[in-house]
């Protein structure tokens, strides 16, 4: 039998999220930086964004302190090679997730100023359409090449 504080405590953090999603808020879950070798130029943000707020939203830049340029990007597959493209923008539906993940969209740190060592937090701001800011501070992590298994 469980213990009716934890069920109080699962009905209230069901409810939070339910909120979060109809609160009119977008918000940033589980972000995280590439860990790249000493000297790389370029490292890559991944995360998931919930848009809560009903109405498209679209995520259209944003800056670090550790990059001289941050980009949006995806990967699309042109003549059978896997190929890295900028984009103007990522389409977040309303009260919807989108992924950004390894192989798919995610945010490019360009010219890096400083080494990203496992474990630094890094900042980063996120640019909306309507004029909105996310501030998200992601840790460095190592990151599987697509196609190894990942044990979880």
């Amino acid at each position: 039998m469980r213990n009716p504080k934890h069920l109080v405590l699962s009905a209230l953090l069901s409810l939070s999220f339910t909120a979060a999603l109809a609160g009119g808020a977008v918000t940033v879950t589980d972000p995280y930086v590439r860990a790249v070798p000493p000297g790389q130029p370029n490292s890559a943000v991944f995360m998931g964004l919930v848009n809560g707020t009903g109405t498209p939203r679209a995520l259209v830049g944003g800056h670090s302190e550790v990059a001289e340029v941050v980009e949006l990007h995806t990967h699309t597959m042109e003549d059978g090679m896997m190929k890295m493209r900028r984009v103007e923008r990522i389409a977040l539906p309303a009260d919807a997730a989108v992924a950004l993940e390894p192989g798919g969209l995610h945010v490019m740190l360009i010219g890096l100023k400083r080494d990203l060592s496992l474990g630094d937090q890094i900042d980063i701001t996120l640019d909306l359409d309507d004029g909105g800011v996310i501030r998200v501070q992601a840790p460095v992590r190592e990151v599987q090449p697509l196609g190894k298994d990942r044990h979880h």
